[in-house]
């Protein structure tokens, strides 16, 4: 969209006083583009799906287009560093989940950093996955896995969506808790990782209850635990990893919405402000919650502190794990 300035302003101001008052007088107010959703995922999967579904009600709030970018790659650096090399007005902006908060302790080598270099505008969503085992394991629930897993040590495989990916963190708080040894598999995206699953080549993985929930109904997999802290509001017959034997363990896959750093105060509110009504609005946290997703939209203040714990979380499981990127 552009402005046009009356004819009158061109002569309203002939003195050098006056130059300063330019700028403020084209100057068009946030927004006045479009706005990029730089997302760190593949097509189809649930980060992915949270962005078309907010960025089309936070399009009609805003006036303006999202425009959705799928950057996977880097283990979730490449969408990140985009946004953050990006002019920090407010239209790029980065959708991004665990992997913002584990790359600056997994990637030594990383060309910016998340914490530094990215401003939180919300946490959109929050919602747990679910591990998933092919159905030919011995194994019925965690217990039986965790005993299978400790008589055989080193010998099941598991996929992820690749290194320090919602799925592979997952899978490492698992085998610290339980302290036990599964290999990892990484793919480049959920998708290969499942088709590998499904044909018997890995033997578990922790998915998103979306992706799972077909496999499981047909038989071609077998769900045994939530991974969050809470049981999910899709399967809510489903124990919680704690619930099935492992103690203390809870991670709630959550997905934020990232800005430049230097992108001024007023642009972050809005942004934040519209997101919060946009996920609220009832037929959007619908759609949500068929993902297995449970909106959020806080303010920007308490998202920010969030992503900041989160960090730190992270940053133990990757030194205990010895998980490196680079």
């Amino acid at each position: 969209m552009t402005s046009t300035v009356h004819p009158r302003g061109t002569f309203a101001c002939v003195v050098p006083a006056c130059a300063g008052l330019v700028p403020a007088a084209n100057a068009q107010p946030f927004p006045s583009k479009a706005v990029r959703f730089v997302v760190s995922a593949s097509p189809g999967g649930a980060m992915d799906t949270l962005s078309r579904i907010v960025g089309n009600t936070l399009s009609e709030r805003l006036g303006q287009p999202v425009v959705v970018e799928n950057r996977p790659g880097a283990g979730g650096a490449l969408g990140g560093e985009t946004v953050a090399r990006a002019v920090p007005d407010g239209y790029a902006l980065n959708v991004n989940s665990i992997a913002h908060a584990v790359l600056p302790s997994a990637n030594r080598k990383l060309s910016f950093s998340p914490e530094r270099d990215l401003a939180t505008i919300s946490v959109m969503a929050i919602g747990p996955n679910v591990l998933v085992v092919h159905p030919s394991l011995p194994a019925r629930n965690v217990k039986e896995l965790v005993a299978l897993a400790r008589a055989r040590p080193g010998d099941l495989l598991y996929s992820s969506s690749g290194i320090g990916g919602n799925p592979h963190m997952a899978m490492e708080v698992f085998k610290l808790l339980a302290k036990i040894e599964i290999v990892h598999v990484p793919y480049k995206g959920a998708a290969p990782g499942m088709v590998d699953l499904i044909g018997g080549r890995v033997a578990m993985t922790f998915s998103s209850v979306v992706s799972a929930r077909q496999e499981v109904a047909t038989g071609r997999l077998r769900m045994l635990a939530s991974a969050g802290a809470k049981r999910s509001v899709i399967v809510p017959d489903l124990p919680t990893m704690a619930e099935a034997g492992v103690p203390g363990y809870a991670v709630d896959i959550w997905y934020a919405l990232f800005a430049p750093a230097g992108t001024p105060k007023e642009v972050l509110l809005r942004l934040n402000t519209e997101v919060a009504r946009s996920v609220q609005v009832p037929a959007v946290a619908a759609r949500l919650l068929e993902q297995g997703l449970e909106p959020v939209g806080d303010t920007l203040e308490r998202s920010d502190a969030y992503i900041r714990a989160e960090t730190v979380r992270w940053a133990k499981v990757v030194k205990a794990a010895g998980i490196a990127m680079d």
